[in-house]
C-alpha cells in the first residue's frame, strides 16, 4: 500500500508541475481519499459525513451488500447467532448456527450464581470454539434478528474481541434486513468443520465484574441498556430485585438502531449520548440482565470513539442476587 500511495503522490505532483493550479493540501487529500477505509466492508453502513460526525472505528460491522458480495470469500466464517431451531427455518447460505449460551458460564440458576451469564474461562471456551472451528485467522460476520433480537451478534463479537479475535463483525441489519434485500437464504443443514483453538487470556480492557464496579459507582458513568420498564422495577425474567443499579441512566440498546435493524448513523447515535451527559473521555459501563444487549451497545460505543467502555457481563442478574448491593428505582 506504501508502494501504492508512492507511486499516486509522484502522479500527482506531476499533474500539479504542469496545471500549476493546486496546493500540496489539494495533493493530500486526493491521495488520502484512494484510501481504503478501516473497517472493509462498511461501504453501505451509515456514516454521516454531511455533518462531519463519522463512526471512529468501522472494523466492527459490514453491510449487507458486502456480505452478499464476498460469500465466496476465502476464510469468510458467517455464524448465526440466533441458534439452531430458528437457523433450521433459514438461513444465510453457510452460516453456522450458535447462541450466546454455549460460550458462558450456565452453572448453577440466573440471580443466584454470581457468575451465572460471564464468558467461558479460556481453557472452556478454547474447547467451544475449537469445536464449531472459529479460529482467529477467519474473518468472521455475525448477525441475529434485529431490532427486536436481543443483540447476540454483539456479544458474540465482543467475546471474540475479548479473545483476541479482531477480525470480527457484526451484519448491519441482520437476518431480517438481509432478507429485505431479496437475497437468498437456506434451509440447508451446516455442520461446522472443528478446528484446534487455544484461547490463552481473555482481554479484560471491555469486561467488568461486580466487585470493580462496586467500588467505583460514583466514578464511571453506568448505562442501563434495557427496557424503560425493566429499569423502573419490572422483573420480567426473574431478576430477584426490580430497579437499576444506582446512579444508571436509561438508553436501551435499540435506540441506535433504526425500524429496519440497521445502525443509525453516528451524528443521530452522538445526538443521543450528548442529551444524556455522555462525553468521550468518561469511563462507561454497560449492563442489561445477563451481558447481551450491553455487549451491543459496548461494540457500538467503540465504534464512536467512546474507548474507555466496559460491559457488565454478570449484569443485572448478578447485581440484583447480591443483597449487599443497592438497588434504586
Amino acid at each position: 500500500m506504501k508502494g501504492f500511495k508512492s507511486i499516486l503522490i509522484i502522479i500527482l505532483a506531476l499533474v500539479l508541475v504542469t496545471s500549476g493550479c493546486s496546493s500540496k493540501t489539494d495533493v493530500m487529500n486526493e491521495v488520502n481519499s484512494q484510501q481504503p477505509k478501516a473497517g472493509e466492508g462498511n461501504e453501505a453502513v451509515n456514516e454521516s459525513t454531511e455533518d462531519g460526525i463519522e463512526f471512529v472505528d468501522t472494523s466492527y460491522i459490514v453491510s449487507a451488500d458486502w456480505l452478499k458480495e464476498n460469500m465466496e470469500k476465502e476464510d469468510l466464517l458467517i455464524l448465526d447467532a440466533r441458534g439452531a431451531d430458528t437457523h433450521k427455518k433459514g438461513h444465510i447460505p453457510g452460516a453456522v448456527a450458535i447462541t450466546w449460551q454455549e460460550f458462558s458460564n450456565m452453572e448453577g440458576a440466573p440471580g443466584k450464581d454470581p457468575n451465572w451469564g460471564t464468558i467461558l474461562e479460556p481453557k472452556a471456551l478454547s474447547e467451544k470454539l475449537s469445536e464449531y472451528g472459529i479460529t482467529e485467522g477467519k474473518e468472521i460476520v455475525v448477525y441475529t434478528t434485529s431490532p427486536e433480537g436481543w443483540g447476540e451478534d454483539g456479544r458474540i463479537v465482543w467475546m471474540l474481541r475479548r479473545a483476541g479475535y479482531d477480525n470480527t463483525k457484526i451484519l448491519d441489519g441482520g437476518f431480517d434486513f438481509w432478507k429485505s434485500k431479496g437475497y437468498e437464504v437456506s434451509k440447508d443443514g451446516v455442520v461446522p468443520t472443528p478446528e484446534t483453538v487455544i484461547v490463552e487470556a481473555l482481554d479484560d480492557k471491555t469486561n467488568i465484574d461486580t466487585e470493580e464496579l462496586a467500588n467505583k459507582l460514583k466514578d464511571v458513568v453506568i448505562i442501563d441498556v434495557r427496557g424503560k420498564d425493566e429499569y423502573e422495577g419490572a422483573t420480567n425474567f426473574g431478576e430477584p430485585r426490580g430497579g437499576h443499579i444506582p446512579a444508571a441512566i436509561n438508553i436501551t440498546f435499540n435506540e441506535f438502531l433504526n425500524k429496519d435493524g440497521t445502525l443509525k448513523t453516528a451524528k443521530e447515535i452522538k445526538d443521543i449520548l450528548d442529551s444524556n451527559g455522555i462525553k468521550k473521555d468518561d469511563e462507561i459501563v454497560t449492563y442489561c440482565t445477563a451481558g447481551i444487549r450491553s455487549a451491543h451497545m459496548q461494540i457500538v460505543l467503540a465504534m464512536m470513539g467512546y474507548n474507555n467502555v466496559k460491559n457488565y457481563d454478570a449484569s443485572f442478574y448478578g447485581w440484583s442476587g447480591n443483597t449487599d448491593l443497592e438497588v434504586v428505582k
